[in-house]
């Protein structure tokens, strides 16, 4: 099988590129940074090459989303239940967690996978503190779509949904993100 790697370049206008083919995209406020020195709420994306640890896709914003075979394991539909743990004190940090009203009130600081605007219609979770979790270096690293104003994220890469639908259809269990 084939790698399909993408590749993140360049400082202030920032493109993604997969199959020779260049994608504006938005990264964090503050820029790139060495992942080493990432830290949580710095604004900042993650430098290094990292695997791509599974997707989500709101059904109700996206009827069919096609993948490679070898990623279908990973795909999740996101739900008005989902979120992703980003509360250092909690043992959960840095993980997708199943939100219910009950645990809404204090169960943690956490993002909510189910939102408002188009950002996260379609997430691509990137492999960065992951496996080991670190406290306190980072969570909620994702692609995903972009805002409508194309402003920068918090520390994830944001591309338009049409090319990040093109990208989901052409990685595979291999594929790798340059940053």
């Amino acid at each position: 099988m084939m790698k399909k790697n993408i590749r993140l370049i360049g400082k202030n206008i920032t493109k993604l590129i997969l199959n020779n083919k260049v994608f504006k995209c938005q990264i964090g406020k503050n820029g790139k940074i060495p992942f080493y020195k990432k830290k949580e709420g710095d604004l900042c994306t993650p430098m290094g090459s990292w695997t791509l640890e599974s997707i989500f896709f709101r059904k109700d914003r996206i009827n069919f989303l096609k993948t490679n075979k070898s990623l279908k394991t990973k795909v999740k539909k996101i739900s008005k239940f989902c979120g992703w743990c980003d509360d250092i004190k909690n043992p959960n940090y840095n993980k997708y967690i199943k939100i219910n009203k009950a645990k809404r009130k204090k169960f943690c600081n956490y993002e909510s996978l189910h939102r408002e605007d188009n950002a996260y219609d379609l997430i691509v979770v990137i492999n960065f503190n992951i496996k080991p979790i670190i406290k306190g270096k980072g969570s909620a690293i994702f692609l995903h779509c972009s805002f409508t104003d194309a402003r920068p994220t918090k520390g994830c890469i944001a591309i338009d949904k049409k090319n990040l639908l093109y990208l989901c259809r052409n990685l595979n269990s291999k594929s790798k993100i340059q940053i």
